[in-house]
């Protein structure tokens, strides 16, 4: 029978021979250059895997001098118990590096690729303050997924094994990949990166619950749950803000399920109820872009699902929700977080140029000069063809067309803008939307 020790030791150095074989992304993904990560996720991702692996190594070293001097005097149970401890932090590290890859080894499918990285720099507008409100940017990643439903994993979060994230990483259902419909997700979760930073919904929250405080007992149940719900709604309201109508229309591509799940009210879930919800981006579009158009999309969505459908005690719920949605919307776009010294929300992510309008104008021009489009903001093109598809000027197909050449336009240049950087270090680095 081997000596715990010594059988332990040779299963330390199987461990460590594991670890060496890791390979950092670079020295192991194939891609399209028009594919590759932003420097600065790149950078941060590998920095990140590289350091903890360092980790892994002097643990290692350290507890195989361990075993080779006080160790062999050690109980057995002792031994054991410390190279569990190091087996699990490799588990850990190969949960982050696997979280990574799933989101990195897409970059080498046929267009996926392309498409991704495009998605990366409209992200990074999407986290941008209005002109002349200073914004911090954060590296993002996005890839797809299986499901219904995206999902945003933030910067600066712990992951397995106690690292920071260094980059945002958003995933986005494979079925969300035609049209407006993609970019009211991921501007969806980009807005609770953004409220992050900002520290949005804490206050908010404090904000809804003092209401509810001060209210009437009979008038309280609805601020409690705009409370509960604040950080779905604050994302919902940066996305609104972004795209104007284009981002509630995705919201009911995502929601439009059956009846029971449409009026299934709980306060267990982050999310408002799906009626409810749809009630509630519309109402913060007409507060932000002020236009028939909103009443006519509360008027179809009732039509979809008239309150006939809900149960007696969810429509009672709606009763006493409803009258406090524009007073919900407004409160949202007037609130002033700390971070913004004084700017509302409203002007920090509203922008005339959403109103219809403006993207009706915008939306011809580029129809007859298409060399138009170039100079036109990731965030602004796909709020563009939202209004078309809500006015009918769009189909789907022309839609799904238009979004494609827009990701690998994207995707190209900021490509391009790489190449320039490196050949010319006083040129903009390659991370800035435009």
């Amino acid at each position: 029978m081997p000596d715990p020790s010594d059988f332990l030791a040779a299963e330390t150095r199987a461990l460590l021979v594991r670890v060496e074989a890791l390979k950092p992304f670079v020295l192991q993904e194939t891609m399209l250059p028009a594919a590759v990560l932003l420097p600065g996720a790149l950078i941060g991702v590998e920095k990140l895997l590289l350091r903890e692996r360092a980790k892994l190594r002097r643990l290692g070293r350290a507890f195989l001098s361990w075993l080779a001097g006080p160790g062999r005097a050690a109980p057995a149970t002792e031994a054991q118990r410390r190279f569990t401890t190091l087996r699990l932090r490799l588990n850990e590290h190969l949960a982050q590096l696997d979280l990574f890859s799933d989101a990195i080894t897409q970059r080498s499918e046929s267009a996926v690729g392309t498409w991704l990285s495009g998605m990366d720099v409209a992200a990074g507008d999407a986290l941008r303050l209005n002109d002349g409100i200073a914004s911090e940017a954060v590296p993002i990643i996005c890839y797809l997924d299986r499901g219904p439903g995206a999902a945003i994993r933030r910067a600066r979060t712990r992951l397995p094994g106690e690292a920071t994230n260094p980059v945002a990483i958003i995933r986005i259902p494979r079925e969300r990949m035609v049209g407006h419909g993609i970019a009211s997700s991921l501007f969806h979760e980009v807005g609770h990166q953004g409220a992050a930073l900002l520290d949005l919904v804490p206050a908010l929250r404090a904000e809804l619950l003092d209401r509810a405080g001060s209210a009437p007992v009979s008038e309280r149940l609805p601020w409690r749950c705009w409370a509960t719900w604040i950080s779905e709604i604050t994302a919902d309201f940066w996305s609104v803000a972004k795209l104007g109508i284009g981002s509630t229309l995705g919201l009911m591509g995502v929601v439009s399920l059956p009846r029971p799940f449409v009026f299934r009210f709980t306060l267990d879930d982050p999310h408002p109820f799906p009626w409810i919800r749809v009630m509630v981006s519309a109402t913060i579009g007409d507060t932000l872009y002020p236009s028939p158009q909103w009443s006519q999309l509360r008027r179809l969505w009732l039509r979809l699902y008239p309150l006939s459908g809900a149960e007696p005690e969810v429509a009672e719920v709606i009763g006493h929700l409803a009258p406090t949605i524009p007073a919900l919307a407004r409160l949202l776009a007037g609130h002033t977080p700390a971070g913004l010294r004084g700017t509302t929300l409203a002007d920090a992510l509203a922008h005339p140029s959403r109103h219809p309008e403006p993207l009706r104008r915008l939306f011809g021009a580029c129809v007859t000069r298409p060399d138009l489009t170039a100079d036109v903001r990731p965030a602004l093109r796909f709020a563009v063809l939202g209004q078309a598809r809500w006015d009918g000027r769009l189909t789907a197909r022309q839609e799904s067309r238009a979004v494609s050449r827009m990701l690998t336009g994207w995707a190209m240049r900021s490509t391009l803008r790489m190449a320039a950087a490196h050949s010319n270090p006083q040129l903009q680095p390659a991370g800035a939307a435009g």
